[in-house]
């Protein structure tokens, strides 16, 4: 019985700190997280696309294929080359939700980049046609820099009460050294964008121009790898 009784009072407890901690880490505090979603078998690129430049290609090469494996699975991650630059989107449109991807960088470095920081990205709400970059809000995954927005084919968020139109730097580095695995989190409740980059909130924008769109990782001159993605539905 006072077992009973102690676990009675231990429940409401940690629902309150799984709400404290689901505000601290970004999401609103009227929205309620569903199962996630794992984007990501481990095996193939089942449920993304391709979309590559093929700059060097003679002769005209379709954008929607990959000869060179510039995207593939290896030991369960998605191995990015960065040899060209290009885009894997996912198949299918979100809205509400909290994505959380590892990733950690490769040794390679790839013309015109090779001589500048690694750089990729996580865009999301990726809308129009398939294209190098397609219109969205970026979560910039680049060496020292994780967590910045990028504002890409005139979409606008506002951060701390100015509307930007470009780019606005984090506030604060999360980001491990060069070749560990990071965690990075993006939170998208309604209009608001939320980055955490290993569990610190780094940047924040609201009232983003889109709000509902496909999911796009870079490939933009460096080797990089991602592992475990996931999303989480938000509800209201």
């Amino acid at each position: 019985m006072r077992n009973a009784r102690c676990l009675a009072l231990a429940v409401p407890v940690l629902a309150t700190l799984a709400v404290i901690s689901a505000v601290a880490r970004g999401a609103s505090d009227s929205t309620r997280q569903e199962k996630a979603i794992t984007l990501f078998n481990g095996k193939d690129l089942a449920g993304w696309h391709t979309f590559i430049r093929h700059p060097k290609a003679k002769g005209e090469v379709d954008p929607r294929t990959d000869p060179n494996g510039v995207f593939k699975v290896e030991d369960g991650v998605i191995h990015v080359s960065g040899e060209e630059f290009g885009c894997l989107t996912t198949d299918n449109e979100y809205e509400n939700y909290r994505l959380t991807v590892e990733f950690k960088w490769g040794a390679k470095k790839w013309p015109p980049r090779e001589n500048v920081v690694r750089d990729s990205g996580i865009l999301v709400h990726c809308v129009g046609p398939d294209k190098v970059w397609n219109k969205s809000i970026e979560c910039q995954i680049q060496e020292h820099d994780c967590g910045d927005f990028w504002m890409v084919d005139g979409t606008t968020l506002v951060v701390d009460g100015k509307t930007e139109t470009r780019f606005k730097k984090k506030k604060q580095d999360g980001e491990k050294p060069t070749g560990e695995w990071n965690t990075v989190e993006v939170i998208c409740d309604g209009n608001k964008v939320t980055n955490i980059v290993n569990g610190l909130v780094v940047n924040e924008g609201t009232e983003a121009s889109v709000t509902k769109g496909k999911i796009l990782l870079q490939s933009e001159g460096a080797e990089v790898y991602y592992r475990n993605l996931t999303l989480t539905p938000l509800t209201k």
